[in-house]
C-alpha cells in the first residue's frame, strides 16, 4: 500500500455494490466534483483531491466458472484472492507478482503478469466489464456490445468510468518451474550479472518470463540474514516448462558467479508469489518506468550504478524482459507492445522527498532515452504527476475521442487525462 502521498477528498463513499457506485458518481456529477477511485491503496487516486473518493475495497467478490475457464471479480478483489480461488480448479489467472494488488485496477492499466511472455497482458484476457460512466449509468461492456469503449477501458485506466467488476479468462496452469537466483553485488560485478542476464534472455522461449532486480536491502531484523544490509542482484524466473527443461535453461545463469541463494524449483501455482517476494506491508515510495525498444547494456549498467550502493538514498531497480505474447496485437488500448524491455525504478521516501527522487529518475531514464518508447501506466507509483509518454499518439487520439463521448465534463480528472 502506498503511504507516500496524502489523499484529501471532500467526501469518501465506501461502496459495497455497483448501485453504491452509481449513487456516488451521480452525486459527484450533480455537485461538479472530481471523482477518484481506490481499491487497495497501491496507487494514488489523485483526482479525488477536494472531491469524491470512491473506495471499492468492500467489493471483493471472486467467482470462478471452471467450465468457462473464467473468473468474475469485484473491483476490490486482490490478486491473492483470485489465485487462491482459481488454483482449486487447476487454473491460473494472469496475475501480477504481488498478491495484495487489486486485480481490476491492475488489469485496467494493462497488467504485466508472472507468465506474461507466454500469455500476454491481463487486459488481453478480459471478456466483459461492468462500468459506471460519468452519466451515472451502469453498463455491461463486451467487445461485441461496445467494442470501442471496451478497447479504451482496457489500458486506459480509470479515466472513462468506475469499473465495478470484470470477467477474465483463466489459463490451464496448475504448476510452474520458478524462483530466483541472488548474486551478491559486492562479490560479483553487477554489470557482469546484467550482461549475462541480457545475453541469456535473448535465447528464451515464450514460456519463460523473467526479470532482474537490484537493491540494497535495509538492515532490518525482520529480514533473513542473507539479505540484511546486502546489495543483491536477483534474477527471477517463471516458466510453465518442465523442471528438467528449466534446469537446463537456468544453467548459464549459474555460471555467472556464486549465488547467495538459489530458490529455483518446481512449485504449485499457488506458491508463485514467492518468486518475487513483494512486501505486503504499507510503505512510502515514488516510482516510475520506461519502456524500451531494445537494451543498451552499457547505458543500463550506468543506470545500475546510479541506483546502486553509491546512491544517496535507496532505490529498487527492476528490468523486465518483454516480448513473446506481450508483443502480439490485441483489441485494447495497452500501448507500446513492440517494447522489448521495461525498466522500473522504485524509490522509498523515508528520509527524502519526491523532488529529490524525481531528479534521480530523470537522470536514470535520460541515459536510456535513445531506446525509450514511453511509460507503463501500471508502474507510475506517484509518477502519474505527468502524462508524457503514457500513450502513443494514435492511442491517445482514440482515448481522447472516448473521453469526449463518455466523460465530456472530465469528472474522472486523472493527472494522465487524455481529454
Amino acid at each position: 500500500m502506498q503511504t507516500g502521498f496524502a489523499t484529501r477528498p471532500a467526501i469518501v463513499f465506501g461502496a459495497g455494490s455497483a448501485d453504491d457506485v452509481v449513487a456516488a458518481v451521480s452525486y459527484a456529477a450533480e455537485a461538479g466534483l472530481p471523482v477518484g477511485v481506490q481499491a487497495t491503496g497501491h496507487g494514488v487516486p489523485g483526482a479525488s483531491e477536494g472531491g469524491v473518493l470512491i473506495s471499492t475495497r468492500r467489493m471483493d467478490s471472486v467467482r470462478v466458472d471452471p467450465e468457462a475457464r473464467s473468473v468474475t471479480v469485484g473491483a476490490g478483489a486482490r490478486w491473492g484472492q483470485v489465485v487462491e480461488a482459481a488454483v482449486e480448479h487447476g487454473l491460473a489467472p494472469p496475475n501480477g507478482t504481488a498478491p495484495s494488488v487489486g486485480a481490476v485496477s491492475y488489469t485496467l492499466g494493462g497488467g504485466l503478469g508472472i507468465l506474461g511472455r507466454e500469455f500476454g497482458y491481463a487486459a488481453d484476457h478480459v471478456r466483459s466489464l461492468d462500468v459506471v460512466t460519468a452519466d451515472g449509468v451502469l453498463r455491461h461492456v463486451t467487445a461485441d456490445s461496445d467494442p470501442e469503449l471496451c478497447w479504451g477501458l482496457l489500458g486506459g485506466g480509470a479515466n472513462l468510468g468506475v469499473v465495478t467488476g470484470l470477467e477474465i479468462g483463466l489459463m490451464p496452469v496448475a504448476r510452474l518451474y520458478g524462483g530466483a537466483l541472488a548474486f551478491d553485488g559486492g562479490a560479483v560485478d553487477p554489470a557482469a550479472v546484467l550482461r549475462g542476464y541480457e545475453q541469456w534472455a535473448r535465447t528464451l522461449p515464450d514460456e519463460v518470463t523473467s526479470s532482474l532486480a537490484a537493491l540494497v536491502y535495509p538492515d532490518l531484523p525482520q529480514l533473513p540474514p542473507h539479505l540484511k544490509g546486502r546489495y543483491l542482484l536477483l534474477i527471477r524466473i517463471a516458466s510453465t516448462g518442465s523442471a528438467a527443461d528449466g534446469e537446463r535453461l537456468v544453467a548459464p545463469l549459474r555460471e555467472i558467479g556464486p549465488t547467495v541463494s538459489d530458490t529455483m524449483r518446481e512449485m504449485p501455482y499457488a506458491e508463485s508469489p514467492s518468486i518475487h517476494g513483494d512486501p505486503d506491508f504499507p510503505h512510502a515510495f515514488y516510482g516510475d518506468n520506461v519502456l524500451l525498444s531494445g537494451l543498451d547494456v552499457d547505458a543500463a549498467a550506468d543506470v545500475l550504478a546510479l541506483a546502486g550502493p553509491g546512491a544517496a538514498t535507496m532505490h529498487v531497480l527492476q528490468l523486465n524482459h518483454l516480448g513473446g505474447a506481450l508483443a502480439r496485437p490485441a483489441p485494447n488500448a495497452v500501448p507500446y507492445r513492440e517494447a522489448g524491455w521495461l525498466l522500473r525504478l522504485l524509490s522509498p521516501l523515508d528520509g527524502t522527498d519526491v523532488e529529490t527522487q524525481r531528479k534521480v529518475h530523470a537522470e536514470a531514464f535520460g541515459l536510456l532515452a535513445p531506446q525509450a518508447l514511453g511509460r507503463s501506466l501500471n508502474f507510475v507509483f506517484g509518477g502519474n504527476d505527468r502524462p508524457e509518454g503514457l500513450y502513443d499518439p494514435e492511442t491517445l487520439k482514440r482515448l481522447a475521442a472516448l473521453k469526449a463521448t463518455y466523460d465530456p465534463a472530465n469528472l474522472f480528472r486523472r493527472n494522465y487525462s487524455v481529454g
